[in-house]
């Protein structure tokens, strides 16, 4: 492992940031540290850094406990949520700051900010302000200072927080891209789980300053070990008596279940696709409809339960108050320490699976759902 936190704990008075915190990075690795505000991911990243001092436990870096060493002295690039650009310094004096710092030779400056200009797509904007600049173009320039010095690791603190959407999404992109490429092991924080999922090689997610699950983004997706990971990953909803859900039996040892806008189905009576499973459906009401952009969000009443689902907009039109047949292939059973993935008992006894990689429904006979 490159990166290794060995038992850390971390108090800011009476509140614990940390709680026995361990876990590996390999190098090369992109990773995401990932949960609500207040779980301590933030904590966990500024003390890699050397920013904060865990109160005890380990922080090892490339093999060497880094616990007493200055962060100026462990190879870390370190690229804060608001850029941290010096806002009367050019753009390529931003870039240069810390090879300056270290008294590098001019020559090798220039060569190395001219690269950095090239790599993050600045080239011809050296000699702009920070208030020149657009939000991306600023997290650009942070993020080229970083990489300046030639740190062996990089760490990132919600670095697309103060972006709009639409440059946020692109620099997602951008930054997995560039990160690849340059081969450097980079932690980044955030809150943002679509952002996690398509960036990060791996997802480490956090709760009340401990980590709840590590693994890569489909498993962590898929295959929640936790009932707090279970409803903060995807749009999931809690449901006391899932047992009223046909094809679900109630079992005393659960406190309820997880249901996922994926792993219901919602579809009108006369919709022939669909007449091998139709005795295993229930009927619904649509209650409100929400769209979406590329698809349409539907809320359903079914028995007194509220359930979510998501319909393509090339499906028939559909409106509030309609009745609707609805199939819930899978729930996530939870108690108080775990998750447990529990398939529509109606659906079984026919030999129809769901397969919760594609989101889809089907049988030796074929797909109903794609």
């Amino acid at each position: 492992m490159y990166v290794e936190l060995k038992q850390i704990n971390k108090s800011f008075g009476d509140f614990q940031a940390s709680r026995d915190v361990s876990f590996g990075i390999e190098k090369g690795s992109l990773v995401a540290l990932l949960g609500p505000s207040g779980s301590g991911k933030t904590t966990i990243l500024r003390m890699i850094a050397g920013l904060e001092t865990p109160d005890s436990g380990d922080i090892i870096i490339d093999g060497a406990r880094v616990n007493d060493i200055p962060p100026a002295e462990r190879g870390i690039g370190f690229v804060f949520q608001n850029y941290a650009l010096f806002r009367y310094m050019t753009v390529y004096d931003n870039i240069a700051y810390g090879l300056k710092i270290k008294k590098m030779p001019k020559e090798q400056i220039k060569k190395r900010v001219t690269e950095l200009l090239e790599l993050t797509g600045l080239t011809g904007m050296e000699k702009r302000y920070p208030n020149q600049l657009s939000g991306g173009q600023r997290q650009r320039v942070a993020f080229a200072r970083a990489l300046a010095p030639e740190p062996q690791l990089l760490l990132l603190d919600e670095p697309f927080a103060a972006i709009d959407a639409k440059v946020r999404h692109e620099l997602r992109t951008w930054l997995r891209e560039m990160i690849l490429k340059v081969g450097i092991t980079s932690i980044f924080v955030t809150h943002d789980q679509d952002e996690a999922v398509e960036v990060a090689s791996q997802i480490i997610v956090t709760n009340q300053g401990r980590i709840e699950q590590i693994g890569e983004p489909k498993e962590i997706y898929t295959e929640p070990k936790t009932p707090f990971v279970t409803e903060f990953i995807g749009q999931p909803t809690f449901i006391e008596d899932y047992g009223k859900l046909k094809g679900f039996r109630k079992e005393k040892k659960y406190k309820g279940a997880i249901i996922r806008p994926e792993f219901v189905e919602a579809f009108k009576s006369d919709n022939k696709t669909f007449k091998d499973v139709m005795d295993c459906s229930e009927e619904g009401v649509i209650t409100d409809i929400l769209f979406r952009g590329t698809s349409l969000e539907l809320k359903l009443d079914v028995g007194g339960v509220t359930l979510t689902t998501h319909r393509s907009l090339d499906r028939r039109k559909v409106s509030v108050g309609e009745k609707m047949r609805v199939i819930i292939y899978r729930v996530f059973a939870v108690d108080e320490t775990a998750a447990y993935p529990m398939d529509n008992e109606e659906l079984a006894k026919r030999n129809v699976k769901y397969n919760h990689l594609e989101a889809y429904l089907y049988s030796k006979d074929g797909y109903f759902v794609v």
